[in-house]
C-alpha cells in the first residue's frame, strides 16, 4: 500500500510540475531567496482563490466530488503566496482542531532537525553512525556498517538489510517488537555498501533521532520545540518516544495541517523565518535535491523530489506538497485516500498564476456552500446507563501476557461522568487515553481521538481515530478483562496487591 500510494502521489506532483515548467518564465525564480516580510507565525492570512489566480468553482467541485465519492480524505489545505485559499475538513471526527497523525511526513521533520543540528555544529553529516554510540556493543559490525554516516541515514542509502518500500512496515514492526529499538536498528545485517542503493528504511530514520539526542542532550521533540516548532509558532504537537526515551524518528508526529504547512513555507523561503535563518539555505536546497533514484520519484534528505516540486509523504494520504514555481503549498491528511482523486480539480483550478482573476462572488458563495456541506454532526453513540461494575473495576490494574499489540497493563478511572481515563503501558511506554462518554472525542497522550459507551453491564465499547477509525470492545468478568481489537483478542487479569 505504501508503494502504491507513493506512485499515485508522484503522478499528482508531476502534473503540478508540468504546469510549473510552462509558467516558470513568468514567475519568481524558485532559486532566489525570498524577501518575504509576512510570516504566519501567529496564524495564516486568507484570500479568495480568484485573488491568487485560482477558480473558486473548481475548488467547490473538488469538495463536492470528494463528498459524493466518499473519498477518505480528512482535510485539504491550499496556500498560495502565503495566503490560505482553501481550508477544508471532510469527515468527523477530524475537524482540524486536533493534531493529525502525519505518519512518514515525520521523516521530513526529522531530517530538518538534523540539518539544524549540523548548522549548529552539533553533528557532522559525514560522521560515522557508530561513533554516536560508543557504549553499545553492535552486532554484525563489518567494514560496511562502520562506513554508514548521518548523511547516508538521511538519504535512505544506509545499506542496512530492510524490507525497503515493499515491506518496510514489517521491518518497522520487528524493531518495535524488540525491547531496545535503537539496539535492534543498529544490530541489523548489512545488505549493501552505504551510499550505493536507495532503500526506504524507517528504523534508519529512528537512528537519526537517537543521534540527535546523543549529540544535543535533548530529545528530538525538545530540540524541535526550541529550534523549529517554537520559532514557527507551532505549539500543539504530539510526538511519542520509544521505551528508551528516543522520539520516534520515522513517523507518528501529530500536527495540525495549518502548522504542517509552515514547514513548506519555511522551505519556500529558503530556511528563513521572520528574518532569522532557522535552517541553512544550503541544507534546504540539498534536502530537496535528487540524491537517489527510487524507480519512481527521486529522494533527497527526507523529501521526495520531482522536477520543480517536492513533497513530504506519509501513509494514508498525509502530504506536504511544495511547488516553488507557483509559490504554492498543498497539505492533505487522510484515512487512506489516493491523491489523484483530487489532483485534477486542483490543477484545473489554476487559471492564471501571474495575476489575480476578476472577483467572482457567485463562485465564492458556491465554494462556501460546499465547505458548509462538509460539516456533519458526529453520529451519536447509544447512550447506555453506567453499570455498577464501574465501581468494582475503577482503579484496578489489569496485566497481560505476551500479545500481538504489546499491551502490558491497563487501568481505568470512571470517576467522571463525562469521560473516563485509561492508563496503559505499551511497548514500555506509559500512555494516557482520555475517552469521551458524552459522544465527543477526547485527545489522548499518543494523539488518538477517543470516545465510548457501555453496550451492556459488562461490555465497554471504544471508538478511536488516528489514521482512520477503529474500535475496541472490553469485556469485564470477575477479575478478568477480554479486549477485542478488531478481531484480535487478548486477555488480562487483575494484578495482585
Amino acid at each position: 500500500m505504501r508503494a502504491r500510494t507513493i506512485v499515485i502521489g508522484v503522478i499528482a506532483v508531476a502534473i503540478f510540475a508540468v504546469l510549473a515548467i510552462v509558467l516558470i518564465t513568468k514567475l519568481v525564480n524558485p532559486g532566489q531567496v525570498s524577501t518575504q516580510t509576512y510570516w504566519p507565525t501567529q496564524g495564516w492570512r486568507t484570500s479568495t482563490p480568484e485573488e491568487q489566480g485560482l477558480d473558486s468553482v473548481k475548488l467547490a467541485e473538488m469538495l463536492q466530488a470528494a463528498r459524493e465519492q466518499n473519498i477518505k480524505i480528512d482535510s485539504v489545505l491550499v496556500i498560495r503566496n502565503g495566503s490560505i485559499l482553501l481550508d477544508a475538513y471532510f469527515y468527523n471526527p477530524y475537524d482540524g482542531k486536533f493534531p493529525h497523525d502525519l505518519a512518514s511526513v515525520t521523516k521530513s521533520v526529522m531530517t530538518t532537525l538534523i540539518g539544524i543540528a549540523a548548522d549548529k555544529g552539533k553533528i557532522k553529516l559525514d560522521q560515522p553512525l557508530i561513533s554516536f554510540f560508543p557504549n553499545r556493543t553492535i552486532a554484525n559490525l563489518d567494514a560496511r556498517k562502520k562506513n554508514i554516516t548521518v548523511r547516508h541515514l538521511a538519504g535512505m542509502v544506509n545499506g542496512f538489510e530492510s524490507g525497503c518500500m515493499s515491506s518496510d512496515m514489517a521491518t518497522l514492526d520487528a524493531m518495535r517488537a524488540a525491547p531496545d529499538w535503537i539496539q535492534y536498528a543498529l544490530d541489523r545485517k548489512m545488505a549493501h555498501e552505504p551510499g550505493k542503493s536507495f532503500c526506504y528504511d524507517s528504523p534508519g530514520m529512528h537512528l537519526l533521532s537517537a543521534i540527535l539526542q546523543e549529540s544535543t542532550g535533548m530529545t528530538a521533540l525538545e530540540f524541535a520545540r526550541q529550534n523549529l516548532f517554537g520559532p514557527l509558532g507551532i505549539q500543539e504537537v504530539v510526538w511519542e518516544s520509544d521505551p528508551q526515551g528516543y522520539t520516534y524518528g520515522w513517523g507518528d508526529l501529530h500536527m495540525k495541517p495549518t502548522d504542517a504547512a509552515k514547514l513548506g513555507y519555511l522551505w519556500l523561503n529558503k530556511g528563513v523565518w521572520e528574518g532569522v535563518q532557522i535552517v541553512s539555505t544550503s541544507w534546504v536546497e540539498d534536502a530537496v535535491k535528487p540524491h537517489s533514484s527510487t524507480g519512481k520519484d527521486d529522494y533527497g534528505y527526507g523529501w521526495w523530489v520531482s522536477e520543480d516540486s517536492y513533497y513530504a509523504f506519509g501513509r494514508g494520504g498525509q502530504n506536504i506538497k511544495v511547488v516553488p514555481a507557483l509559490n504554492a503549498i498543498v497539505v492533505t491528511t487522510g484515512s487512506n485516500f489516493e491523491y489523484d482523486a483530487i489532483s485534477p480539480y486542483l490543477v484545473a483550478a489554476v487559471i492564471d498564476p501571474t495575476k489575480a482573476l476578476p472577483a467572482n462572488p457567485a463562485g465564492v458563495t458556491q465554494l462556501n456552500e460546499a465547505l458548509a456541506s462538509l460539516v456533519k454532526e458526529l453520529p451519536p453513540l447509544p447512550a447506555g446507563p453506567v453499570p455498577e461494575i464501574t465501581k468494582a473495576i475503577s482503579g484496578k490494574t489489569y496485566v497481560f501476557g505476551s500479545n500481538s499489540v504489546d499491551l502490558e497493563s491497563l487501568s481505568l478511572d470512571f470517576d467522571n461522568s463525562d469521560e473516563t481515563t485509561m492508563y496503559l503501558k505499551r511497548q514500555g511506554n506509559d500512555v494516557i487515553w482520555r475517552i469521551g462518554l458524552d459522544n465527543q472525542y477526547r485527545l489522548a497522550s499518543d494523539g488518538m481521538l477517543l470516545r465510548g459507551y457501555w453496550e451492556d453491564p459488562q461490555t465497554f465499547f471504544l471508538e478511536r481515530f488516528d489514521v482512520g477509525l477503529s474500535t475496541l470492545h472490553l469485556y469485564f468478568t470477575d477479575d478478568h478483562v477480554l479486549i477485542d481489537v478488531m478481531g484480535t483478542k487478548i486477555e488480562g487479569q487483575v494484578k495482585n496487591p
